[in-house]
């Protein structure tokens, strides 16, 4: 009797995976939960529509390339040092580590939306820190060897500039803190 218990909710495993997947390979989107009378999805939240409306606004366009004399002239020494050559800034040093107004915070080499203040928590590190990034499209995520230890570097999409590191040390729900340069950001207030 025990076998057949097992098997019946293997097989009611089954039957909700192919019912997800079949809702993703037909266009339906994001499935929240499955209407157990007829075994559909639900509609996609509000929430969803707003994300997608947003990562719009904030994607990215054609990729930037300039010379290093071109960079150099264009930003500060600082800048150049941290964005171009994977410099860090001091902790504690920065613009916005502390910085707790709401806005985005934005390439400061290219302008590429990056970060939202929503995301941002006080990490403790002297760096600013969020949990995720505007869009995953906007980012640039590399195994950086330096330092005798495996870190992974995050750099601007449109630009290639680096702008910090990500670990895993964060907060719910990613779990995840990019430790960013605030020389590497500009930031700009909501309305």
């Amino acid at each position: 009797m025990h076998r057949q218990n097992v098997i019946a909710a293997g097989l009611v495993v089954l039957i909700i995976g192919l019912v997800v997947t079949a809702s993703f390979s037909k266009g339906v989107g994001p499935v929240g939960v499955i209407d157990s009378e007829v075994m559909r999805p639900t509609a996609v939240t509000d929430q969803a529509a707003a994300d997608k409306q947003k990562n719009e606004r904030t994607g990215m366009t054609d990729k930037i390339e300039k010379t290093e004399e071109e960079w150099r002239k264009e930003l500060s020494p600082e800048q150049y040092h941290v964005l171009r050559e994977a410099g860090t800034e001091r902790a504690f040093t920065g613009a916005y580590w502390d910085n707790h107004e709401k806005g985005v915070y934005y390439c400061a080499a290219c302008g590429l939306a990056l970060f939202d203040s929503d995301t941002k928590f006080d990490s403790g590190t002297g760096w600013p820190s969020y949990s995720a990034p505007i869009s995953e499209a906007n980012i640039i995520k590399e195994t950086d060897t330096t330092l005798g230890m495996a870190r992974t570097e995050v750099k601007c999409r449109r630009c290639g500039s680096h702008l910090g590191h990500v670990f895993d040390d964060g907060p719910r729900p990613t779990g995840l803190r990019y430790c960013m340069n605030s020389v590497s950001l500009k930031f700009e207030k909501k309305p």
